[in-house]
Formats: C-alpha cells, structure tokens, sequence
C-alpha cells in the first residue's frame, strides 16, 4: 500500500509548488543597483517632476539599501518591492520599468511618488 501512495504524493508536491511560488508574490528578485531620485509629478504649466531628496535612496547590492546615511534590506517579489528593515522600513512600492519604482499607496495601487535609478 504503501508503494502505491508514494508516487501520489511526489505528485501532489511538485503540482502544488508552483500554485504556492505564485500565491505568495512571485519570483524573488533584486532591483538594479544605483542612486534613486524620486520625485511627485509636476504640471503642464511646470517642471515634469518635483523632487523629493529626502525620499531618495540607493541600491547598494543583493537586496540592501541606503537612505539618509543608514542601511536596510528590501523584498523583492514579481514586480513588488517592500523594505523590509532600515530608515524606509514598510515602503512599498511597484517596478514599473527597469529602474523605475512607483510607491504603493494605502489602498495597495501605484501612487504618485515615484522613484527613478541615475
């Protein structure tokens, strides 16, 4: 009997590992290094941008960060990024391209902060 149920239950664990990898966020990954300048959205009358340094920040290597002269870590999963410790721990925010970052807002969609890799 016991025979039987060993190659069900192989089975069962490799067809749930993806639905689990995917219910949980996505691919684990890491942002491109670089210095982040981030900014609100300007006006047709204005400047495209109005920067916000004291939001900016750098990615200093495998999910680790820099922000006004102290460090953490972020999460990175699919196209989410959450800092998980250090000055902007809980700041999520959504990749929108290669080096550019939206903030998440408290409803969970893009706001209007976003950050930009020079």
């Amino acid at each position: 009997m016991q025979k039987l149920w060993t190659p069900i239950l192989a089975f069962a664990a490799l067809t749930a590992a993806p639905a689990l990898a995917q219910s949980s966020g996505g691919a684990i990954g890491t942002l491109p290094t670089g210095t982040y300048h981030c900014e609100l959205p300007g006006n047709a009358a204005g400047r495209a941008g109005v920067r916000q340094p004291d939001r900016d920040f750098a990615v200093t290597g495998s999910s680790t960060y820099t922000a006004g002269g102290a460090s953490g870590t972020y999460l990175m999963r699919g196209n989410r990024v959450r800092m998980t410790s250090g000055p902007m721990q809980g700041s999520r925010f959504a990749v929108m391209g290669s080096g550019f970052l939206k903030e998440i807002d408290a409803n969970g969609t893009p706001g209007r902060l976003r950050c930009l890799r020079r």
